[in-house]
């Protein structure tokens, strides 16, 4: 039998924003995890440059490779081999590879709940069953190495997320290696999501493979490196397993865009421009963090990176994708609903991406601030 798999609800909101925008509607885009930024200029230059030299067909960049070992090496102290990268179509094939390279039909892998919807669906695409952990503000709405020890049985795995999607939250190294301990000692097999490694708004994240070398880490240009519709990504792979990640790329997405390749390479050396962007997320950051008390939201999850904020908006509705949907319409700010996230508690959930540009930001925080306030009143009333 076929997997059923849950809807992504922010793509019905972004096509509703669609909608307003071709009629004539002034539309702020804060329902989507992308950044507003664009590639770096040279990665631009250099595919602009390319498209004027004979196209390469199927390719993979042993430059990019030996370039993304070391950028490994650079951010997380781990030195691997350019032969334990493997590009992918993005972070969403990276990880339909991780996840079939570890684990089959019938295996168990746990994930945070409110988590990236994806990891949910993925899972049961590849027929394995997700062991959803109720992550709440009292564990920083992150998996801990507890929650992990009380599991009985023992998952066959685990997807771990720093800075994590939707709520921006960031584990400390110390629970990462409690984390990792806990998972030697019960045969639990990490993913490692490390997509917004780069964003983060006090001590930089840390890397999974710091302290478990036989992790699977999933990463991509689509954040930090503001590229997200070039669909470029990559694997970083224990050594066993480099030959069987490159059979499941190579046979269910052959390579990515050869373009993206060359641009992604020079992007890696963009890390001024970007830390630039970075910049402009932390502005945005503060501002919605201000703005946050007139709106009547007090309960959120700490955005220590990503581009994020999740707030409980309980006190005002029960049904978090119709709120989305009359907020979008009557102000024209298109946000994410929490049952996304979260199947259970996310009726009670929206979340806001802050990668737009700084005005944006405190167009969207003009237009909801009154609308929120009126939706208070209304709760009182």
């Amino acid at each position: 039998m076929t997997a059923l798999l849950d809807p992504f609800h922010a793509i019905t909101i972004s096509a509703i924003a669609q909608r307003l925008w071709a009629e004539g509607r002034s539309i702020i885009r804060m329902e989507y995890g992308q950044p507003s930024t664009g590639a770096p200029a040279a990665a631009l230059d250099r595919a602009r440059a390319v498209l004027d030299e004979e196209d390469k067909g199927y390719w993979e960049s042993t430059e990019l490779l030996a370039r993304l070992a070391r950028h490994v090496e650079e951010t997380t102290g781990v030195a691997v081999s350019p032969s334990q990268i493997v590009l992918t179509c993005g972070a969403s094939p990276a990880l339909v590879i991780a996840l079939s390279l570890r684990f089959g039909p019938g295996a168990r892998v746990a994930i945070a709940r409110p988590g990236y919807v994806a990891y949910r669906n993925t899972l049961r695409a590849l027929h394995i069953e997700p062991v959803e952990l109720r992550c709440g503000p009292e564990v920083g709405y992150q998996i801990t190495a507890a929650a992990l020890e009380a599991l009985d049985p023992a998952p066959d795995g685990v997807i771990i997320a720093s800075p994590a999607n939707p709520t921006g939250t960031v584990i400390a190294p110390e629970e990462m290696a409690a984390i990792a301990e806990v998972c030697r000692a019960r045969g639990i097999r990490i993913v490692s999501d490390e997509i917004y490694q780069g964003i983060s708004y006090g001590a930089p994240a840390s890397s999974m493979l710091p302290f478990d070398r036989e992790a699977i880490v999933v990463n991509s240009f689509s954040k930090y490196f503001s590229m997200p519709g070039w669909r470029l990504g990559w694997l970083v792979v224990p050594p066993d397993l480099v030959d069987q990640a490159r059979a499941r790329m190579g046979n269910l997405f052959l390579t990515p865009p050869s373009l993206s390749q060359h641009a992604g390479l020079a992007a890696l050396d963009c890390g001024a421009e970007l830390d630039g962007h970075v910049r402009t997320y932390a502005r945005n950051r503060d501002l919605l963090l201000a703005a946050l008390p007139a709106m009547g939201l007090a309960r959120i999850a700490p955005p220590d990176g990503a581009f994020y904020v999740y707030a409980d908006v309980g006190h005002l509705t029960q049904d978090s994708m119709a709120f989305c949907i009359r907020l979008l319409e009557e102000t024209g700010v298109a946000t994410a609903p929490g049952i996304d996230f979260d199947p259970v508690d996310g009726h009670r959930f929206v979340r806001f991406s802050f990668a737009v540009s700084t005005p944006l930001v405190e167009e969207a925080i003009a237009r909801m601030v009154p609308w929120f306030q009126a939706q208070s009143a209304l709760v009182r009333a």
